[in-house]
């Protein structure tokens, strides 16, 4: 039976390419795990614009319909009144600025 014998040269060799090799893995996995999340971020900001997109499509349709068909009167004041209700209550609520303080407790910093 041969018994292998190396330095101490030899073994921290070994351990610093183990050790290289170990962190050249997890930055590759950090980076695809960014990438993966871009992704991810990216799909939901289109899929989220395509829903916009297609909602405001129907809602321009409908109207369209009951201006050219209908006329005038409570039925044109309703196609146009509820989706502007609709919209200035989220432009609101996306343009409102809320603040959560926080009690100080006795004795707390300032």
């Amino acid at each position: 039976m041969n018994m292998i014998s190396l330095s101490p040269v030899q073994v921290m060799a070994g351990v610093g390419v183990l050790v290289t090799l170990l962190s050249v893995w997890r930055a590759g996995a950090r980076r695809a795990k960014a990438t993966a999340e871009a992704a991810r971020s990216g799909a939901r900001f289109m899929s989220l614009a395509g829903r916009v997109l297609f909602t405001a499509g129907l809602i321009v349709g409908v109207q369209w319909v009951v201006i050219s068909r209908a006329g005038g009167g409570w039925l044109l004041l309703a196609v146009l009144g509820v989706p502007a209700l609709f919209a200035s209550y989220t432009l609101t609520r996306a343009m409102t600025v809320t603040t959560y303080d926080m009690p100080r407790r006795r004795g707390g910093r300032r």
